[in-house]
């Protein structure tokens, strides 16, 4: 297998903060595979017709790049370095931008989240998301899946139907209150254990 057609894994890349889109273009045009979550909005100016983008992760991007020859990717403008430990890079779990991306291009409304740690686990088993896996929580707004990206200590949150959810659940059921500090079990709503993200 060449090194063009090699599958690299992805990498986290941290750059200066509002040269994460221009980051991306340079190496796209470097030949990398790179990836940019961002969270879409109406423009609220003179266009409103205008649709803008932001950043969901201030400050990095993924890119798909060879660990032992990445000093092409240092020396792009914007780019401070590759994440890991120390000088070593450490891989983004693949499901995880997997699931980054399927949201992206689902359309439906994604936001910041803070991080939560490995708890209670929910999966989608109808609807445009089907056989996604996060955290469930519940908002005023209705049910949301969060996604993390433990690498980064950073997560999404993305709207989801009770409808979704296996044996479509009554509203009462969520694996997260947001009202409240401490978190909720719901066994019959968890269609996947803890085991099964290890």
């Amino acid at each position: 297998m060449s090194i063009r057609s090699q599958q690299w894994p992805w990498f986290a890349i941290l750059v200066k903060t509002g040269t994460e889109k221009t980051a991306t273009l340079f190496l796209e045009n470097a030949g990398y595979k790179c990836f940019l979550p961002v969270a879409r909005f109406i423009s609220l100016g003179s266009d409103p017709t205008k649709e803008c983008g932001v950043p969901l992760f201030p400050g990095y991007l993924f890119c798909r790049m060879d660990p032992h020859h990445r000093l092409p990717v240092l020396m792009t403008p914007g780019v401070v370095q590759i994440v890991g430990a120390g000088e070593t890079p450490i891989p983004v779990k693949e499901q995880e931008v997997a699931a980054l991306q399927r949201v992206g291009k689902s359309g439906i409304p994604i936001m910041p989240w803070p991080y939560l740690q490995v708890g209670h686990v929910a999966r989608l088993d109808d609807g445009p998301l089907r056989g996604l896996t996060g955290m469930l929580i519940k908002i005023k707004s209705g049910l949301k899946l969060v996604l993390p990206v433990s690498l980064l200590q950073r997560s999404v949150a993305v709207e989801v139907e009770r409808s979704w959810l296996s044996g479509a659940h009554s509203a009462r059921h969520a694996a997260f209150d947001a009202r409240s500090d401490r978190a909720t079990p719901v066994p019959s709503l968890l269609t996947q254990s803890i085991r099964m993200q290890r």
